[in-house]
């Protein structure tokens, strides 16, 4: 099958499945080193810690492989390692980079002693206090290394209930903690089960469209380089598209594709927010949002923390992928058999509570 830009509209569902999807063999080894990671680290990584008397409450699975968004191929995994000693955001900002300098010595202790049949090559951290420990899990039982990013966070959500949603001055708490350092979205790993339950429970059809836009934007990064918005941007849009234009569970697959590209072409008018996870019947939490919706576009709040705008950052990423965006309209993966477009869905720019700029 060739490239994306030339294959059919009608044959995208068909390329998803035979290019994107990860096959089973492939999936089995993510998780079985996912097991081998989650393990060590519940089991073996603070026993020698007995100083800080460090407990491991969880080890939730972010990232696309939590979100059930993994594309064939791509290795890669996140771990959020919920530590008992951390209880404020504070705490989690002055100690993380204490908590990943352990795991990685006992990584490393591991290995010499060779309590696993694996092999690890670390990253070494760029900065002071790290937000990860990165490194490559390679073993024999795991054709490809897969690449892994461990991240300590404070668990303040605790044992979410059955709706997700959590109390709301969890949600105080982290806007003045945001406020107080003057930049949002610091946070966000203490969030992970909730950005990986918003896509999870999406229907098996819209998770393979946000594997089609993920393909699209690994190849205009490929091309473009950075600076690029975040790919997890990206996936909210897609989100956002078929919420707005379908809610159908059976769609035609072109068009929620094409509805995308052109709400990245509309990128300066971009105002979208959720409110699965947070109320805005708190008038402390209502002020804060309608702030962050009035900032300038585009905007796209992260639905399990107001405080970030995964849209924001570098300035020139935007208007990049709207270029490229608008190059793709023509492709034939927008036309039907008689050579017109397949059409887009109709969704508006701005949700309900965002005022015209």
């Amino acid at each position: 099958m060739g490239e994306l830009r030339d294959i059919p509209a009608t044959h995208l569902d068909k390329y998803i499945e035979d290019q994107l999807l990860p096959d089973t063999h492939f999936r089995v080894q993510v998780n079985q080193a996912i097991d081998i990671i989650s393990s060590f680290l519940k089991e073996r990584c603070f026993q020698r810690a007995a100083a800080h008397s460090v407990r491991v409450s969880k080890v939730v699975k972010g990232g696309s492989s939590g979100k059930g968004t993994s594309l064939r191929g791509r290795s890669d995994a996140d771990l959020v390692v919920f530590l008992s000693p951390l209880t404020s955001f504070q705490e989690q900002l002055q100690q993380r980079g204490e908590f990943v300098r352990e795991i990685r010595r006992q990584l490393e202790a591991c290995q010499r002693e060779k309590k696993f049949d694996v092999v690890f090559e670390v990253q070494n951290p760029q900065w002071e206090k790290p937000r990860a420990l990165s490194f490559l899990l390679r073993s024999p039982r795991i054709q490809e290394g897969v690449e892994f990013d461990v991240l300590p966070a404070f668990d303040v959500l605790g044992q979410l209930t059955s709706d997700y949603r959590p109390d709301p001055q969890i949600y105080v708490r982290l806007i003045q903690e945001s406020q107080r350092l003057g930049r949002g979205g610091e946070f966000s790993t203490c969030f992970t089960e909730l950005q990986q339950a918003f896509l999870k429970q999406r229907p098996t059809k819209v998770k393979s469209l946000v594997r089609l836009v993920k393909r699209w934007y690994q190849e205009c990064k490929k091309e473009l380089g950075k600076p690029l918005p975040p790919q997890y941007a990206l996936e909210l849009l897609t989100i956002y598209a078929w919420e707005k234009g379908s809610m159908d569970t059976e769609f035609i697959t072109a068009q929620g594709f094409l509805t995308v590209l052109k709400l990245v072409l509309n990128y300066q008018q971009l105002c979208i927010y959720w409110t699965k996870y947070y109320t805005l019947e708190d008038p402390f939490i209502k002020r804060y949002v309608m702030a962050q919706l009035g900032k300038p576009r585009p905007v796209i709040l992260d639905p399990a923390d107001p405080t970030g705008n995964v849209a924001g950052g570098e300035p020139n990423s935007w208007p990049r992928l709207a270029q490229k965006a608008r190059a793709w309209l023509s492709y034939p993966c927008f036309k039907k058999w008689d050579g017109s477009s397949v059409g887009s869905w109709d969704v508006q720019l701005r949700d309900n509570l965002c005022s015209v700029p």
